[in-house]
């Protein structure tokens, strides 16, 4: 008995003393642990959503932006193609990822804008679903035409000899819904025109579609016709923003040109799902700033026919916010729906 009261005391002391550095161990781990994490945000490569092909004119702005992102970042952009469906079928991976930020979008006013007015049923909430995080550029269509199958020189030529064919022109778009789509759309509308739609896969197929004569026309993002215009193999008629577009500045807007205020900008921007942590928003928003303000990448989107856009976080919400109400308006005035 007297050893054993001499022993019981000694274990009680090192294993209480024991017990409390691993409760006050734990205690710390479990403070220190969240916000460790949080900061070393990326700790993986993230993983980039675009609904659209490689070669499109989004992917080409995302190229452009990857390499100084990767800097900012520190970490490995990969870029995960899933077109289709005007872009919903990137959208819906990224609906429903985890808001680790290692799963984001590359989404665009027609993504995010045109589609929740256009498609009646979709598998997730175009607002609801996502944090909107960094706006990266406007981009504006241009008319493009084949001189081979409709030779015209202007936006008024083109109006007076389509109308005097209903139903003879086909028009490219990129998609269903999209933003060449809608563009188009609302352009037939304003000006009367009767014309057959022809919705390709992506934007390298449709102009493509337009190069071979299969099609007449299309209203195709600048960036990506600037190569065609240049061969001589397409010509520009008029671009569909308020102001002309720096790069080619001898084409006019499509509303000095017969239809005045026509206007059909759209955007690109990053999104997270939806219970993204705020502070990796801004993390990515703040390299998105970075990237935007760097002269020879912000020289080189303009040359591309872009506007690179740089807001923050709270502006950006709001722009998507208006841009799908807009956008509502457009779809109802056409007439579009996709089922």
């Amino acid at each position: 008995m007297p050893t054993s009261s001499r022993l019981l005391p000694r274990w009680s002391f090192r294993s209480a003393t024991a017990l409390a550095v691993l409760c006050a161990a734990a205690a710390v781990s479990t403070v220190s642990t969240p916000v460790r994490a949080q900061g070393e945000w990326p700790t993986q490569p993230v993983a980039i959503l675009m609904g659209f092909t490689a070669g499109s004119g989004v992917d080409i702005v995302g190229r452009t932006l990857q390499e100084s992102l990767q800097k900012s970042l520190k970490t490995t952009i990969v870029y995960d193609y899933r077109p289709g469906a005007g872009g919903n079928v990137a959208s819906e991976v990224v609906a429903h990822a985890r808001p680790d930020g290692y799963t984001l979008l590359l989404g665009t006013a027609a993504t995010h804008g045109i589609n929740p007015a256009l498609y009646k049923n979709l598998p997730f909430d175009a607002e609801a679903d996502f944090t909107p995080i960094a706006p990266l550029v406007e981009v504006s269509n241009v008319l493009t035409v084949n001189p081979a199958v409709l030779d015209v020189k202007s936006v008024r030529e083109f109006i007076e000899k389509v109308k005097a064919n209903p139903g003879k022109y086909n028009y490219a778009s990129t998609g269903n819904g999209t933003g060449t789509h809608l563009a188009f759309a609302e352009f037939n509308a304003r000006a009367g025109l009767d014309m057959v739609h022809v919705p390709y896969k992506g934007g390298p197929d449709a102009l493509q579609a337009v190069v071979k004569g299969e099609v007449c026309c299309i209203f195709n993002q600048v960036q990506s016709v600037l190569p065609q215009y240049r061969a001589g193999k397409v010509r520009l008629l008029g671009v569909t923003t308020k102001q002309r577009v720096q790069v080619i500045p001898d084409v006019p807007t499509i509303g000095e040109s017969g239809l005045p205020g026509f206007n059909s900008t759209i955007w690109f921007g990053f999104f997270g799902p939806k219970g993204l942590d705020p502070k990796i928003a801004r993390k990515i928003n703040d390299a998105v700033k970075v990237a935007l303000e760097t002269p020879a990448i912000r020289q080189k989107l303009i040359d591309a026919g872009n506007t690179p856009r740089v807001e923050t976080v709270e502006q950006f919400k709001a722009t998507v916010k208006g841009d799908r109400q807009k956008w509502a308006g457009v779809v109802r005035a056409v007439g579009a729906s996709v089922d």
